[in-house]
């Protein structure tokens, strides 16, 4: 296993230092929802309400963004089409969505090892600065194929809080689990930049596939060195604070959109929000 490793890496950093890459890369992101409409306060709701609902939410958890990248930074955004507004599905439900609609930029400095998110929480700006997070990646021998590209297999395992938000008696209820998730990472030593969708980075070379047992991230399309030049910004706009301190804010957040529900549906109707990761 040492062996395997210390090829890898060495071919790596000999492919690193004769070329000079910069390239986009299109991921398509799929998200498992355990989201279910039930209970006697929702006894009004129609079987075909709650299909259309469950259907509009499984669309809303499966996005495309675009990674563009150079030897030592990225950035990392929704590629967002235009939509038609909101629509009520009837029975005073109207598809909400608690972030910022697209408008993400995250931005990864490999050489300083930080990163700059700009993100929106109910329509106020925050700009998340911070240390990269680091992975203990454990590589495999194991391959596979993505597209073009033979990728091989790296894992990691990590501690997660899950904070789950309930409605009791118009009261909310927070209730916090921890538990452990094994993220499988797929990277391809012919992009050779250490580097990945969102937050992920580490491995020697790009990552084309993500899975963390509830979303999906996998690679369609890489163009390398493009015609068009390769434009990467750190954002500047919003308020500044670190991770921990947005995680903080988004609990607060979610606690607040609560109240909100509750006060519009009234006392004894039931919603649980989850927030992990």
């Amino acid at each position: 296993m040492k062996l395997i490793t210390t090829t890898i890496v060495l071919f790596f950093m000999l492919s690193f230092q004769a070329q000079e890459f910069s390239g986009k890369a299109i991921y398509k992101t799929s998200r498992k929802s355990s989201f279910k409409i039930g209970g006697k306060n929702n006894a009004n709701i129609s079987d075909k309400m709650k299909k259309d609902l469950e259907a509009r939410l499984k669309k809303m958890n499966q996005k495309t963004f675009i990674l563009q990248f150079d030897k030592f930074s990225s950035i990392y955004k929704e590629d967002v089409a235009l939509s038609a507004p909101s629509q009520q599905l009837g029975g005073g439900i109207k598809v909400m969505s608690f972030g910022s609609g697209g408008s993400d930029i995250y931005y990864k400095n490999l050489k300083e090892k930080r990163f700059s998110n700009k993100t929106e929480i109910m329509g106020k700006a925050f700009l998340v600065k911070d240390n990269l997070q680091e992975f203990d990646w454990q590589l495999s021998s194991e391959t596979k194929n993505i597209g073009n590209y033979t990728c091989y297999k790296a894992t990691f395992s990590r501690e997660v809080e899950e904070m789950k938000l309930t409605l009791e008696d118009g009261k909310p209820k927070e209730e916090a689990n921890k538990k452990t998730i094994t993220t499988t990472a797929w990277y391809t030593l012919q992009v050779p930049v250490s580097n990945g969708p969102g937050d992920y980075y580490g491995l020697p070379g790009l990552i084309l596939e993500i899975n963390d047992g509830k979303t999906t991230i996998v690679c369609t399309e890489i163009i390398l060195n493009p015609k068009d030049e390769v434009k990467i910004e750190e954002p500047k706009k919003g308020k500044v604070v670190n991770n921990k301190k947005f995680e903080k804010i988004t609990k607060e957040k979610s606690k607040e959109m609560m109240e909100r529900f509750r006060n519009r549906r009234g006392k004894g109707n039931s919603i649980e929000i989850k927030i992990g990761g």
